[in-house]
């Protein structure tokens, strides 16, 4: 029986101003087409050694162990949890949005016995709350998300790893969505294991995981008992594909996609890390004076906001679902909506990477202002405009 083949796909061209994935650069899509070699081939190991080393350099760590996981940044999260987890292990997991309880979900498949120390969404965890869980439940593992997609909320990380290390237990942190666009201190922070994906603020395609072990995630690794939960993302046996002196096959490397993460992470680097924090920095301030000057708050209190996922309130009387569909459709402009207790609340407006700059700052504002006059909410003109333009004189 045959069928008629589908026209060639050619995708729209989309400003992606959501929770992720955000803009590729063009450099980073020329990568990603550039001929297929094998997954042992000396240009493809180059490759490898050069996106370990320069990964160290964004998570800014000295760790050996410093790879990409072949999957998304879920797999880096499932990595992580069932390489410190054996059945019957304590995690404690910080619950204050989607993905910390998507943590949670994940070691509790691995066989833990999770308690989660809640916030609600969109607050972060002090360090009293987090000593008082760990005093209380004497875990072996914690688990702390740094930058929360699903609220925008920046948990605070300083003194987290000295409560954790003084309990003998691991600290894991989640950076999926903060990696490349606010500054991440592995080492400086002690965060004894870190996961982060692609398609935020590294501006690559989805696919790929960043992840770095130190010393006590390897010593707890190496000392199991029982088999890591998953093959595919056992780390004694990815560790040695990985390792320069090894080179041993465990499973076949997405290439290409490491290709495009090797220039995404050249171009970071060539920006430079402060002057790309700076700038995530700059157009989240010239975003928020835009939208402040509409009457649009923000759903996170300042001190803990992200830069570059920024969560606002639905002003009361606007139709969600039709602000953002004009928005995809007639401007070509993609946002996200709330998730969880947020939904239907707060709209999600990312500035992540590629992303992150005064024009599409700019024609958000333009096309957001388009919609709410559509829907009558009542506001001045082109005040948006002026006020993010004044942030950028």
């Amino acid at each position: 029986m045959s069928a008629p083949i589908p026209p060639v796909a050619n995708a729209p061209r989309r400003i992606l101003m959501g929770p992720g994935p955000s803009d590729t650069h063009p450099r980073v899509l020329a990568a990603l087409a550039q001929p297929t070699v094998g997954h042992l081939d000396p240009y493809f190991l180059k490759i490898m050694n050069e996106v370990q080393a320069m990964l160290r350099q964004v998570f800014q760590t000295e760790n050996p162990l410093t790879i990409a996981v072949s999957g998304t940044g879920s797999a880096g999260m499932e990595a992580c949890v069932v390489n410190l987890v054996s059945p019957g292990d304590r995690m404690v997991v910080g619950v204050n949005g989607v993905f910390g309880g998507r943590m949670k979900d994940v070691a509790e498949r691995a066989g833990a016995v999770v308690h989660a120390m809640e916030r609600p969404f969109g607050e972060v965890f002090t360090l009293e709350e987090i000593e008082k869980a760990v005093q209380t439940h004497k875990p072996q593992v914690v688990g702390i998300v740094h930058a929360e997609t699903s609220t925008g909320a920046c948990q605070p990380m300083e003194g987290i790893a000295k409560i954790v290390h003084d309990a003998g237990a691991v600290l894991v942190m989640d950076c999926v969505t903060s990696l490349a666009g606010r500054p991440v201190c592995v080492d400086e922070w002690g965060v004894d294991a870190a996961y982060s994906g692609t398609q935020k603020c590294l501006s690559c395609p989805p696919g790929l995981s960043p992840l770095t072990f130190g010393p006590r995630a390897l010593e707890r690794l190496d000392a199991r008992k029982t088999k890591v939960q998953s093959w595919y993302l056992d780390l004694s046996m990815v560790r040695n594909y990985w390792a320069e002196s090894s080179r041993v096959y465990h499973h076949t490397a997405p290439i290409n996609m490491n290709y495009g993460l090797h220039e995404a992470l050249r171009i970071v680097l060539e920006e430079g890390l402060e002057a790309r924090f700076a700038r995530h920095l700059k157009n989240h301030y010239a975003l928020r004076a835009g939208l402040t000057a509409l009457g649009i708050q923000f759903a996170v209190a300042e001190e803990h906001r992200l830069p570059m996922l920024n969560a606002v309130f639905i002003p009361h009387g606007v139709d969600d679902a039709a602000v953002r569909g004009r928005l995809l459709n007639e401007f070509g402009i993609e946002i996200g909506a709330g998730l969880g207790p947020m939904k239907g609340k707060t709209w999600r407006i990312g500035l992540m990477g590629e992303t992150s700059s005064p024009r599409n700052v700019l024609n958000f504002l333009a096309a957001l202002e388009n919609c709410l006059a559509a829907q009558k909410f009542a506001f001045q003109a082109g005040a948006s405009i002026a006020a993010a333009n004044a942030l950028y004189r």
